[in-house]
């Protein structure tokens, strides 16, 4: 895509930027100001803010793109930070990651900007929310969790729902303003798995 500027004479000038490069951008943007101003961004990248939303499609969805990134980052780190096998080394995957949650950057956007954060976070159709779901199938083999599940279960589901109950329960924390324990919330999960388990 090409972006439009004035070089050092004035002259019009074309800049090229892909998705991936705005991606990046916006990442860094994003955690520079724990939200995402579109104007902003297109003066970063040196392009119109026309041409940053012809490649980035709209601002939600260059937000879930931004925060897709963020969040695998996140999940990355929490299963190379793991130490145990089976049903514990899946919640202490979900423990480090929460723990990450907890950033002063999460927590601004998550009380500044509500609307977005529902839209792009919470929906379950959302790129976020499906990358989250392909993730704990992931932490479910890493684990030897997989090979202990019957096999007359639907695994996605499975990880579907265990990933809607940690975000719920994680997620609550910013807008109910009460600290999740993340204690608290074990039984549950462990409840949830087990009832998997052969």
């Amino acid at each position: 895509m090409a972006g439009e500027g004035t070089d050092a004479a004035g002259r019009a000038s074309r800049r090229v930027v892909s998705h991936e490069q705005v991606v990046k951008a916006g990442v860094d943007h994003f955690l520079s100001r724990s939200t995402l101003d579109m104007e902003a961004l297109a003066g970063e990248l040196a392009i119109s803010r026309a041409t940053l939303y012809r490649v980035a499609q709209s601002r939600d969805a260059l937000l879930t793109d931004i925060l897709r990134t963020i969040t695998e980052a996140m999940l990355r780190e929490s299963r190379a930070a793991r130490t145990k096998d089976g049903f514990d080394g899946v919640i202490e995957v979900s423990r480090h990651f929460g723990e990450q949650l907890r950033s002063p950057i999460i927590e601004r956007f998550l009380k500044q900007d509500p609307e977005a954060a529902a839209r792009t976070l919470f929906t379950p159709a959302g790129a976020v929310h499906e990358s989250a779901v392909a993730a704990q199938l992931e932490i479910f083999a890493e684990t030897g969790l997989t090979e202990r599940l019957r096999r007359d279960g639907d695994d996605v589901q499975l990880a579907y729902l265990y990933v809607r109950t940690v975000a719920a329960y994680l997620y609550s924390e910013f807008f109910t303003g009460r600290r999740a324990d993340f204690d608290e919330l074990v039984p549950a999960l462990r409840s949830l798995l087990l009832s998997r388990s052969q």
